[in-house]
């Protein structure tokens, strides 16, 4: 094997020197900064990711100022980059850092992976690439190209990341970890690999045995269960203003503030609670229901137990599809007007400009602006 590893080494580390993409992690000596870079690519597209890393650099420049941040504060910097349970792991981490290794992260994989929401590949990459440990770092990407090189129908995770390990070069583990990355995502591609243009096309076996259609053999995915959700865009004419600091109500109906008040709209929202998926997210309140044709009921359901004296028909708007990984739900909102605050003290009364303070997720806040053109300029029945 350590004939080919260099090889590897060598083919695949002069390409990468002569073609890398030119990102805002690239060269960057602070492992604080390599750390949420890794973490955002998880499951992410590096085109979506670069803006979202130059607005948390900016936001959380230095680990310190992350540890220091409210939970809120850093989902809304997440907002619409998805899997929210990485942020609010970064955010745990960075705490954990600041308490028990003095603000540092800790320079091996072994002590990496004892942080909160770090596993083998992230802690491999961070090691790699900020402190030059040569240890591998198998995502996605790697898992695809070693199955090729090596004609693999399907490698286990302790078989690649030996394999990986053995093939990391000791003097540039972090540019080879990601010379391997970008070859899987540039190159050696799921559907369509551009083989021709492949560093190690001569030492790929797939390639010499015609099988790299075949590596790794795709598995079946499980069909996405869908479900159906009523939701209650609740509207009340308000006095609005800036969102209060504290998490109290903001913008209650008919309630006026010290500063910058003005007569508007308010909308009502919650937060969500627990450890879930969206926890720590504001959304509209919505219930599941059967089929759509129970939705409309459902809603004048809930804004009833919400203790709201609606002054109106419901006007039900477009319906919002949004897929997560193991669920599609199909939001079907009405938007309501009320009167009253309502017996809900876990929710917050929020104007239109008030909504950007606030994390929502892509589904709730495309409902949201589909409810304020709706409010604004839409039907005489409002």
């Amino acid at each position: 094997m350590s004939a080919e590893a260099e090889a590897v080494r060598c083919l695949l580390l002069a390409a990468y020197d002569a073609r890398k993409r030119d990102l805002p992690w690239r060269g960057e000596s602070d492992p604080y900064r390599i750390w949420v870079a890794e973490v955002m690519l998880q499951q992410t597209r590096v085109k979506t990711v670069v803006p979202y890393y130059r607005r948390w650099i900016r936001h959380f420049p230095s680990l310190e100022a992350l540890a220091e941040a409210r939970e809120e504060e850093v989902l809304l910097a997440w907002q619409g980059l998805g899997y929210y349970a990485r942020a609010r792991r970064l955010l745990a981490a960075a705490q954990v850092v600041r308490e028990r290794y003095g603000g540092e992260l800790p320079a091996s994989a072994e002590e990496l992976r004892r942080l909160p929401g770090v596993g083998d590949y992230t802690a491999g990459a961070v090691a790699s690439m900020a402190f030059g440990e040569a240890v591998p770092a198998v995502d996605g990407n790697v898992k695809r190209v070693l199955a090729r090189l090596f004609d693999l129908p399907d490698p286990g995770t302790a078989e690649l990341r030996g394999l990986a390990g053995a093939l990391v070069d000791p003097h540039r583990p972090g540019d080879f970890n990601q010379a391997l990355m970008e070859l899987g995502s540039t190159v050696c591609l799921p559907r369509s690999p551009l083989c021709p243009s492949c560093p190690l096309e001569t030492l790929c076996l797939a390639r010499g045995r015609g099988t790299v259609g075949e590596r790794p053999a795709r598995k079946g995915r499980p069909a996405v269960p869908g479900v159906e959700m009523a939701v209650v865009v609740a509207v009340a004419a308000s006095v609005t203003g800036a969102a209060p600091e504290d998490g109290g109500h903001a913008g209650r109906p008919g309630e006026a503030r010290e500063t910058g008040a003005s007569c508007g709209i308010s909308f009502f929202l919650r937060k969500r609670r627990g450890t879930g998926l969206l926890a720590g997210m504001w959304e509209f309140p919505g219930v599941q229901v059967a089929d759509a044709g129970r939705a409309r009921g459902a809603a004048l359901e809930l804004v009833g137990e919400l203790e709201l004296d609606v002054l109106g028909p419901p006007v039900e708007l477009d319906a919002v599809a949004h897929a997560f990984t193991h669920l599609k739900v199909r939001y079907r909102p009405f938007v309501l007007w009320v009167s009253g605050v309502g017996s809900d003290t876990e929710g917050r009364w929020l104007g239109p400009e008030e909504l950007s303070r606030v994390p929502l997720p892509v589904a709730q806040e495309r409902i949201a602006q589909a409810a304020i053109e709706v409010v604004r300029h839409g039907p005489q029945s409002l």
